[in-house]
């Protein structure tokens, strides 16, 4: 139980934060541009996704033996979750801007005004294209982290049930705009998630490697609780630091 709810926690906060990252983009062509062609260009990005998942995905997990596997999702979780956790100390202790979707979407509604529009009648290609892009981008870091969490134990169910409360939310938050994404603590949560992913990266790379952890998934919250402590200390110890010049 302790996994599964760790699981479901981790793939929803950690698919959210990449999902909200995309609707900015969208929400930035469809209001600037054509929300037709923002529209076309994020469906095109899901189902390229959706086409590579099928396609790709049952046939490495059904290559791979268990063990080996744990190792290389361990190590992908890890890597992605110590880079979350490195930005959200920095974020936290003052050395790195805050995140903010609502700035990215400030952003990407300038770039694209910029941007010379189509002749009437004609499609809307960089519209599209930008959309697109941002989608499958986000999107591909989302399949991983649900494909990675989804390994475990588990399987794929907590993983899956979490990246669908984070498509409703998200969801929802696209259709009032973008009120919500100025008032989401997302430094917060992006600490949160590089916290839980590395937890799960340490957790599986040790299974993969053969490390028998006392109180079995149980060990989950020890090695996020250390996570969390070090973190912390390690952003009050950089908050203290004078910046330099």
């Amino acid at each position: 139980m302790t996994a599964f709810i760790l699981t479901l926690i981790g793939a929803a906060l950690a698919c959210g934060l990449e999902l909200l990252e995309a609707l900015a983009i969208v929400l930035a062509v469809g209001s600037t541009r054509s929300w037709r062609d923002a529209v076309i260009g994020a469906v095109g990005a899901v189902v390229l996704l959706a086409v590579i998942v099928v396609a790709v995905g049952p046939l490495l997990l059904a290559r791979l033996p268990l063990e080996p596997l744990k190792i290389v999702i361990g190590t992908a979780l890890l890597l992605f979750g110590l880079e979350w956790l490195r930005k959200g100390v920095l974020r936290l202790a003052g050395r790195r801007s805050l995140s903010n979707s609502f700035q990215e979407y400030l952003e990407e509604r300038e770039a694209l005004e910029a941007m010379d529009m189509p002749a009437p009648g004609e499609p809307d290609w960089p519209a599209r294209i930008v959309a697109g892009k941002g989608v499958f981008l986000e999107g591909v870091e989302v399949v991983l982290i649900v494909a990675a969490l989804g390994a475990g134990s588990n399987g794929l169910a907590p993983a899956v049930a979490g990246a669908a409360v984070a498509v409703v939310v998200v969801v929802a938050v696209g259709l009032v705009l973008h009120r919500p994404l100025m008032r989401l603590p997302e430094s917060h949560l992006k600490y949160a998630v590089g916290v839980v992913l590395s937890s799960f990266g340490v957790f599986f790379l040790g299974e993969g490697l053969g490390v028998d952890w006392p109180g079995a998934d149980a060990a989950l919250l020890y090695v996020a609780a250390t996570l969390f402590i070090v973190s912390q200390a390690q952003v009050a110890t950089l908050a203290r630091e004078p910046v330099a010049a």
